[in-house]
């Protein structure tokens, strides 16, 4: 019943739904627009059936999704997999990851969560497990992959304390959501009690650790940043990843600030989202600023790079001394910390980080980051550990060392995941 009333709401609420996807996120970015129908459960080109989902929201779930899926695409190579986002960014990444394989691999969005798309989706592709990543809990799509036999298991899973007095609003629904998992792999203890509060049963929650801390660079990866590094020379140089309205502005104040002691600092800023880049570049003119665009010719003595590409920002992070991670100085509970950490570069942080409360606590205590209230507090830090390379090896020693203490999810991820193929 609670499940038909959710059906109901999300079938009247329809047409604000695609007027929302369609019009108003396809006006900042036209790729909104393009293969619509797969929000509506139409899949394209199934090579085959039995797959293997794997579902990740955006670019964040996607890069760190990308060492498990490479670890399960090696475990079954016989199997077609279908990697599914619910974002333009999250699909293009994917795509630059995974677009180019001899493997059988489908990558589209997956249907809004309407009944019969959920219903669509899933026959089309009578799939053999339904992994979904982090909190993207989906009643229909649930409902529908236990009807088709499909188990359905939420890995890295996550769930604050603001988010699950949220799900207890609605409890009816959750439990019938909990129902639904066939099994969930938690980051720490706290996360596996509260699902258990909202009604999954214990013996269905794994305690595995966060994939995001398996992250490492390979060898091409650590040449391509030693070749962009020769490329802006020898100076100081941080990075701002992630970085979103009101706090760009931030970032390129902190900037002009370093510049008045530093003049030959360089600030590469790579925005959260492709439809700011050119926003960003109106900003960084305004202040009359020196820059180039990572996608066109660098130019030596340039004061800041934008970096207007996807899929490059753990290479970027790579070239500097130290780096700012976004959307903490503004209340957007910021960013990935770990792809700077996987570089050995230090982490500097504003106050709001509740996205990531699994991950900065440690990394606090362990000496790899270091928060910063605002502008100006940001600024003074940058100004101490740019003008000193031996105290910025060292916060970027921590953050690797803190890395390295919490890797192992995604092999304690497979092992459950081989357990569900198994039955």
């Amino acid at each position: 019943m609670i499940r038909r009333l959710y059906s109901l709401l999300l079938l009247i609420l329809c047409p604000f739904i695609v007027l929302y996807l369609y019009v108003i996120r396809g006006k900042k970015n036209p790729l909104y627009k393009a293969h619509f129908s797969e929000r509506f459960g139409f899949v394209p080109k199934v090579t085959a059936k039995q797959a293997v989902i794997i579902h990740c929201a955006s670019v964040g779930e996607v890069l760190a999704a990308a060492p498990l899926i490479k670890a399960l695409l090696k475990e079954h190579p016989d199997a077609p997999f279908v990697l599914t986002c619910n974002t333009p960014t999250g699909r293009e990444q994917l795509n630059q990851l995974f677009g180019n394989s001899e493997r059988a691999i489908t990558i589209c969005y997956l249907p809004v969560d309407f009944a019969f798309a959920a219903r669509r989706f899933i026959k089309q592709l009578r799939p053999k497990i339904l992994l979904v990543l982090e909190t993207e809990l989906w009643p229909n799509l649930f409902y529908y992959a236990n009807k088709a036999h499909c188990p359905v298991a939420v890995i890295n899973a996550r769930l604050s304390a603001k988010s699950l007095t949220g799900y207890q609003k609605v409890a009816s629904l959750s439990r019938f959501l909990m129902q639904q998992i066939t099994m969930l792999a938690s980051h720490n203890q706290e996360d596996a009690e509260r699902f258990i509060k909202l009604g999954l049963t214990p013996d269905k929650v794994t305690v595995t650790g966060s994939i995001k801390f398996d992250i490492a660079l390979d060898n091409a990866q650590q040449s391509k940043i030693e070749t962009i590094k020769a490329q802006l020379g020898n100076r100081p140089i941080w990075v701002a990843g992630s970085t979103h309205p009101t706090e760009h502005e931030q970032v390129l104040s902190a900037h002009q600030q370093l510049l008045a002691h530093q003049s030959d600092a360089l600030l590469i800023i790579a925005p959260r989202h492709p439809e700011q880049f050119d926003k960003v570049a109106a900003l960084i003119e305004a202040r009359a600023l020196s820059y180039s665009r990572r996608s066109q010719d660098y130019t030596p003595s340039s004061q800041v790079l934008l970096a207007d590409t996807l899929g490059e920002l753990k290479l970027l992070y790579g070239c500097g001394q130290i780096a700012y991670i976004g959307g903490s100085l503004i209340e957007r509970g910021g960013h990935n910390p770990l792809e700077a950490a996987a570089c050995s570069v230090g982490v500097l942080t504003g106050p709001h980080t509740y996205n990531f409360a699994h991950i900065y606590p440690e990394l606090f205590a362990l000496h790899g980051a270091i928060e910063v209230v605002d502008q100006q507090a940001l600024a003074d830090t940058l100004l101490v550990y740019l003008s000193s390379q031996q105290r910025a090896m060292e916060l970027g020693t921590h953050a690797r060392a803190c890395l390295a203490r919490n890797q192992g999810a995604i092999a304690r991820s497979i092992t459950m995941i081989k357990s569900l193929l198994g039955k």
